[in-house]
């Protein structure tokens, strides 16, 4: 074998070699670190629509109003995307559409009038119903049966709040069940943004 073979076989070897530990290092980055998500159903509407692609980092610590991707307590297998919104220890209560943690009312800039007004009216032409308020009023112990959100539990709620399954009916969920943070949308394209 003269040595400009012998330079092109240690060439191809070494790009095979370094395709495969890309190959290697993005599979773990997607494993334990990264989740490629994509948004299914109108649950987080106006902030997620359906198909919209996003990343969530794995390790992270939940803070209320994180979006985060979590194990369907009610379908297993399923994945939902919600919001935080109880932490715990938390009080939470809607009345009159507005939120109250601890006793405080909270504001919700991911719930524009507009689209309050919008999905509520949306919810009641596909409905049948006549709903006046986008928040139905609650309590978690009216919902859940506590007064505060458990240790080690969360309430999760969609901003599309009409039409979102979401912790008021299937209850708190774990912290294990939290399985990612959303801190981007990639897709599409022109609704990139960093979360």
């Amino acid at each position: 074998m003269d040595s400009k073979t012998n330079r092109s076989f240690t060439n191809f070897f070494q790009t095979m070699i370094l395709f495969g530990v890309v190959l290697i290092i993005s599979q773990l980055l997607l494993t334990y670190i990264v989740g490629n998500d994509v948004v299914n159903g109108p649950s987080m509407e106006p902030t997620l629509y359906n198909g919209q692609r996003l990343l969530s980092a794995k390790m992270f610590k939940p803070k209320r109003n994180d979006i985060v991707v979590l194990k369907a307590p009610d379908r297993p297998g399923d994945l939902y995307i919600k919001r935080v919104i109880g932490m715990p220890g938390d009080t939470v209560e809607s009345k009159n559409d507005q939120l109250y943690i601890n006793g405080k009312r909270v504001d919700q800039p991911y719930l524009s009038k507009e689209k309050e007004e919008k999905g509520l009216e949306q919810f009641n032409n596909v409905s049948g119903q006549n709903q006046s308020q986008y928040t139905i009023d609650f309590t978690l112990e009216n919902l859940l049966h506590e007064k505060r959100v458990p240790e080690g539990e969360y309430l999760v709620m969609g901003d599309n709040r009409p039409v979102s399954h979401d912790g008021r009916s299937f209850g708190f969920v774990k912290r294990s069940s939290l399985i990612g943070k959303v801190f981007v949308r990639y897709w599409p394209i022109n609704k990139f943004r960093l979360y």
